[in-house]
């Protein structure tokens, strides 16, 4: 009777198993977790965060590491918050941050052109966007549901932070996932961000 409960109470079962590691910031998370979760994707990376603009001074040489990624065959989505919408204007007067919501957003959006600028230069037959690399603005009706929770899926894990009322993200909690099984909270959280990305706008059509 003693040892199933000694068990229970220290080893992780069932759907705990896929919670790798929880962070009461995400900024705790040590910078090499997030470039080892990066270069160790091959299949399918989506960044749901609604800026995502950290990722390029967190992870050296991230556009390297992106550009390397997709002509692997890995597919690269990043799913961003419309840096004029209403959400974002509202979300800058919550934070009143120096580095507005709408400016973190173009940092990304830069960096992306940029990317596919010196791809282009490298590759002079290829014509259209980067073949992998994908980039979305969440739908005007969606907006609300992204900016309060951010999905960053390398494969089978996932860092997932929900922002709390008034702090920037690198303040919000962060929960590290592992996908164990169908139906856990890796799914859960995985198939909330492919819902937002499928009803996304293409940032080239905007």
């Amino acid at each position: 009777m003693i040892w199933p409960e000694a068990v229970t109470t220290r080893v992780k079962v069932g759907n705990d198993r896929e919670l790798v590691h929880s962070y009461p910031y995400r900024s705790a998370c040590p910078s090499t977790v997030w470039t080892r979760l990066v270069n160790d994707t091959t299949r399918d990376m989506l960044l749901s965060g609604y800026t995502n603009y950290f990722f390029w001074t967190q992870v050296p040489d991230f556009a390297g590491i992106v550009r390397r990624k997709v002509g692997s065959g890995c597919r690269v989505r990043f799913l961003i918050g419309d840096p004029e919408g209403e959400i974002t204007r509202q979300r800058e007067e919550i934070e009143a941050a120096a580095l507005t919501v709408s400016t973190r957003i173009r940092i990304t959006l830069e960096h992306l052109e940029h990317l596919e600028h010196l791809e282009h230069l490298e590759h002079l037959d290829r014509l259209g966007p980067l073949e992998g690399l994908e980039a979305r603005f969440s739908a005007t009706s969606d907006a609300v549901n992204h900016v309060g929770l951010s999905v960053f899926q390398f494969d089978h894990d996932a860092l997932v932070t929900p922002h709390l009322a008034r702090v920037i993200g690198h303040d919000s909690p962060m929960l590290h996932l592992r996908r164990q099984g169908d139906g856990g909270m890796f799914d859960r959280f995985k198939d909330h961000a492919e819902e937002l990305w499928e009803r996304g706008v293409p940032v080239r059509n905007r």
